[in-house]
C-alpha cells in the first residue's frame, strides 16, 4: 500500500476506520502566510494535565477555539474557549470544503521543534460527537504521524507536509492510536489544527 497517496478517496487504514490524506490543500505561499500568522498571533499556553495524579506541564504549547460556550474537557482539565478569528475561520471552511463535514471547534498545537511531540492516544472523549471526522491541518515543518491498531498492533505512518490536511473518520478512534514522535533531525516549529465536531449543550 502507498502510504504517500495523495488520492483523498484512498484509505490508509486497512481495517477499523478511515483515513484520508489530501495533501497540501493551499499553495506554498498561503501556507506560510498562515504559519506566521499562527505563530505570532495566538494567544499560545503551555498544556497542563493532570495524568495519574501528577500535574504535568509540557512543553508544546495549545490553544482552544470554539463556538460560543464550548469547553474542552481531557485528563482531568478543561479549556474555555477562544472566540474565531477569521483566518481561522477561513481554514474552518477550507476544512469543511474539503471533508463535507461542519466543524464546531479547533484545537490547535504548536511544536516548538522535532524535540516535542505528542504521545500515543485517541480521541475519544465523550465531549466529541462520536466517529465524527476530525480534520487535522499542519503548517511549518513536515513530520511523521504514526497510527496504531489497539489490538492488532499493526501500525502506519505518513510525512504530514507543509499546508496539508489529513483527515480521521468513523470508528478510527475506537480502533487505533496515533502519535507524533520525537526526532532530532527537525529543528523548525509546526503548527498543527485539529477542527472537531463537539457535543453542545
Amino acid at each position: 500500500m502507498d502510504l504517500f497517496n495523495s488520492d483523498p478517496l484512498s484509505n490508509l487504514l486497512p481495517q477499523d476506520g478511515m483515513v484520508q490524506y489530501h495533501g497540501k490543500v493551499m499553495p506554498s505561499q498561503e501556507a506560510q502566510d498562515f504559519l506566521v500568522y499562527l505563530l505570532e498571533n495566538i494567544p499560545w499556553k503551555q498544556d497542563e494535565v493532570f495524568i495519574f495524579g501528577k500535574h504535568i506541564i509540557t512543553q508544546r504549547k495549545m490553544a482552544w477555539f470554539a463556538d460560543s460556550g464550548i469547553p474542552y474537557s481531557y485528563s482531568n482539565t478543561t479549556k474555555e474557549s477562544l472566540p474565531w478569528t477569521a483566518p481561522l475561520l477561513k481554514l474552518k471552511a477550507l476544512a469543511e470544503e474539503k471533508t463535507g463535514t461542519s466543524y464546531n471547534s479547533c484545537l490547535l498545537n504548536l511544536y516548538h521543534s522535532g524535540a516535542e511531540g505528542m504521545g500515543w492516544h485517541s480521541d475519544d472523549e465523550k465531549a466529541i460527537v462520536k466517529d465524527s471526522p476530525i480534520a487535522s491541518m499542519s503548517f511549518g515543518a513536515e513530520r511523521k504521524f504514526s497510527l496504531k491498531h489497539k489490538k492488532s498492533q499493526q501500525s502506519i505512518a505518513v510525512i504530514l507536509e507543509h499546508g496539508s490536511l489529513l483527515v480521521m473518520k468513523g470508528s478510527t478512534q475506537r480502533h487505533w492510536k496515533h502519535a507524533m514522535p520525537k526526532t532530532k533531525k527537525v529543528t523548525r516549529p509546526r503548527v498543527n489544527l485539529t477542527f472537531r465536531k463537539m457535543v453542545e449543550g
